[in-house]
């Protein structure tokens, strides 16, 4: 196809604004999938984006309108998967900004902006969810038009439910996304946006051809790792794959690499001939984990069906990292950097269902700078690395910049809630003023520093990363009724006091159970974290000590009573002390097994003690 007639656009949103919902309505109406095939979340492809209704893929799709052939990639919306977000802005000219009629702009909508600004894409502004009674459609143009700088008519008005505006959004993608700018009869070369593991075809690469074309029976190069193959097969997604004969300069698609060594074929490498390596496209920023866990097979005989698992979930997972690793309780397993909390418990959950694996997660860490006494340096991203107290001189934390967007009249509970967090306020911001001047009974002009219950605030803050992994999103929707949303961004490294947390149970060092916390903290976490296990460990035959400790100092501890068998139910008579002869002789046999008794921790133990470890 000529590429004037080629529009390359994403969803980009806040998650629970509507993008796969619109995604649909614009399948429907460009005809792309028949009636009686479509369903709800028809690009959600995985039974967990169904559940949960959240988008953890990207997922392309191209749709025929009028004359013009449309690319789609339906994004997520989750901070932990901004990876995901990158790399479909950089495949693409344009992006549809959604924003939810009913919450208005919130802080992954700042997020996904940034990024499609800096990618320099043509934005068209969209306000979803406008048939809903509760809709302020208004306030939220405002607020988009503040935002963007944008003319009010630009933003359309829009409800993926009904189909309102799905037209229009059409005719707007048509008129104001540029065409793709490749040139057709140059070498050809694309850009590896996202892969697949296929046990039949092996690696399938998503592209997009930025030049040239691509056929099948192709030779075609990796440039990072100069591995050369036979393009088996060609085509594009409908959302279903469909093959095809070529593939041109600015059309989205995907080639069968032929491929069956899952590391030839990296996301953010470049396609090409044989021969013209030097046309190599920059890529992705390298990706930077945030949050680091181990993950090791329940059974140790699995540990190379783990390693496949992984390096297969790996390829469809780019912003997964991980690196072998050995723990003596645990026995082998992988070390993984990843993005957030979410992050890790979908990266957990496909494991399981998609590969079968029964799995032992470690509590998440965050990675720290710790430098030792004889003045090197180490970087330690597990608990069980962390150094001998008498070794460590200085412990640096890493922090991140939170944006938190609230309606005025929560701010004081958030600024307390950062504040229990260890967080830094650094400044407020206001927007949605156009309106107020539209309600006022004058025209005097509205001040920035006068917070309204009607006016919406941006809170800027300065936080460490270790402080927000777990509860406080739980705790910022909590104080602002479910109104607040988070956006943060890593900047830096700070030095804190910062100590290691062991948990014994049955005396025995829990490795999964270590956690990194600072020091004013560690009675309150080491206290809270043995009494979640105490309410979630079963009972066992003897005395199950828990304790929390420091070095060689308990700072906690709580026992979990034995079962007491009935050892006098068969004894029908006789002196009491025949009776205390076979309790003296159950006590001394539970006081052997307390002393080698070993204890199955069930894994809703670890998610309890997770949420007390901060």
């Amino acid at each position: 196809m000529d590429q004037s007639n080629i529009r390359n656009f994403c969803i980009i949103a806040h998650i629970d604004h509507g993008k796969s919902t619109l995604a649909d309505r614009l399948l429907e109406c460009t005809g792309t999938v028949d009636k009686r095939k479509m369903r709800d979340q028809l690009l959600d492809t995985m039974d967990l984006e169904r559940e949960r209704g959240i988008t953890i893929k990207l997922q392309p799709a191209r749709m025929t309108y009028k004359t013009y052939q449309l690319n789609l990639i339906d994004t997520p919306g989750h901070v932990d998967f901004t990876y995901e977000v990158s790399r479909s802005l950089a495949a693409v000219e344009g992006a549809l900004l959604l924003v939810d009629a009913t919450q208005g702009v919130q802080a992954q909508t700042l997020g996904n902006l940034y990024l499609a600004v800096d990618q320099g894409l043509t934005i068209i502004p969209v306000v979803n969810k406008v048939d809903l009674p509760n809709a302020e459609v208004e306030k939220t143009i405002a607020e988009i038009v503040e935002l963007i700088g944008c003319a009010p008519e630009e933003v359309i008005q829009a409800s993926g439910k009904t189909g309102v505006g799905v037209p229009e959004i059409l005719e707007a993608i048509v008129a104001r996304i540029p065409s793709p700018t490749g040139k057709a009869d140059a070498t050809p070369r694309a850009l590896i946006f996202d892969s697949k593991y296929d046990e039949f075809k092996g690696v399938v690469a998503y592209v997009r051809v930025v030049d040239g074309m691509f056929r099948l029976g192709d030779i075609g190069q990796m440039c990072a790792t100069s591995v050369q193959g036979e393009v088996l097969e060609v085509g594009y997604f409908r959302p279903d794959s469909v093959a095809a004969d070529t593939l041109s300069a600015g059309e989205i698609g995907y080639i069968v690499t032929g491929q069956k060594d899952i590391e030839n074929v990296r996301v953010g490498d470049t396609v090409v001939r044989p021969g013209s390596e030097s046309l190599a496209l920059p890529g992705y920023a390298e990706v930077k984990p945030m949050v680091f866990a181990g993950i090791f097979p329940k059974e140790g005989s699995n540990f190379e069906r783990l390693r496949s698992a992984m390096f297969k979930l790996k390829l469809n997972d780019a912003a997964l990292i991980f690196t072998p690793a050995h723990s003596g309780a645990l026995g082998f397993g992988f070390q993984c950097g990843l993005l957030g909390l979410l992050h890790l418990e979908i990266v957990q959950e496909r494991l399981r269902r998609e590969y079968n694996m029964d799995l032992v997660v470690t509590i998440p860490s965050v990675a720290y700078h710790v430098g030792l006494t004889d003045g090197s340096m180490q970087t330690i991203t597990a608990p069980s690395e962390f150094p001998d107290q008498s070794r460590v001189g200085t412990v640096e934390e890493p922090w991140v910049k939170a944006d938190i967007v609230t309606p005025a009249r929560f701010i004081g509970g958030i600024m307390a809630l950062a504040s229990q967090k260890r967080g830094i306020y650094k400044n407020t911001e206001y927007f949605g003023l156009r309106e107020l001047k539209a309600e006022s009974r004058d025209s005097s002009v509205v001040s920035r520093d006068a917070p309204t219950d009607a006016r919406r605030a941006i809170l800027h803050f300065e936080i460490p990363l270790a402080a927000i992994l777990v509860d406080f999103y739980d705790g910022l929707k909590s104080v602002s009724s479910g109104y607040a949303s988070l956006n943060y961004e890593f900047f830096g490294y700070r030095e804190g006091d910062i100590i290691r947390l062991e948990i014994l149970v049955a005396e025995e060092a829990e490795e999964a159970l270590f956690t990194l916390v600072p020091r004013e903290s560690a009675y309150r976490v080491g206290r809270a974290m043995v009494e979640a296990l105490k309410e979630t460990v079963p009972r066992q035959q003897f005395e199950v000590k828990l304790q929390a400790r420091i070095g060689g100092k308990v700072i906690a501890s709580e026992r979990i009573a034995p079962f007491r068998k009935d050892v006098l139910a068969k004894m029908s008579g006789g002196d009491w002390t025949r009776k205390q002869k076979l309790l003296d002789k159950q006590k001394k046999g539970k006081q052997r097994m307390a002393g080698t008794g070993h204890v199955d921790i069930p894994p809703d133990a670890y998610l309890a003690v997770l949420k007390k470890s901060v």
